[in-house]
């Protein structure tokens, strides 16, 4: 899963939309049940997966042939919670995680 670059982006979409839900948990039991410790905990993971998530994005416009238009879809889909999922769904249905056949000289 992590030897591609479509391998190691899927995973860190997933690992994104994840550490969105921890975070909006958190949100959930600082601001109604009056524990931030869920905020300072997930806050930081969050922000080391949505890091990794965009570097991730960047690296895969160049080894997957992404355009411009795919590039700036996935640096979008970082924004609201569970749109890294969205965007990897949509850009596997559509071919745009597929692997480029590699030339082998011989």
């Amino acid at each position: 899963m992590f030897d591609t670059p479509s391998g190691r982006f899927r995973a860190v979409a997933v690992a994104e939309a994840i550490s969105w839900a921890g975070l909006l948990i958190g949100m959930f039991f600082k601001y109604v049940l009056g524990n931030a410790m869920g905020v300072h905990i997930f806050g930081s993971v969050h922000g080391v997966v949505f890091i990794a998530y965009v570097v991730l994005s960047l690296l895969a416009r160049k080894a997957l042939n992404w355009d411009n238009r795919t590039t700036a879809w996935a640096l979008i889909a970082s924004i609201p919670p569970f749109g890294s999922v969205v965007f990897e769904r949509w850009a596997t249905r559509t071919g745009r995680l597929a692997q480029r056949a590699v030339a082998i000289d011989a």
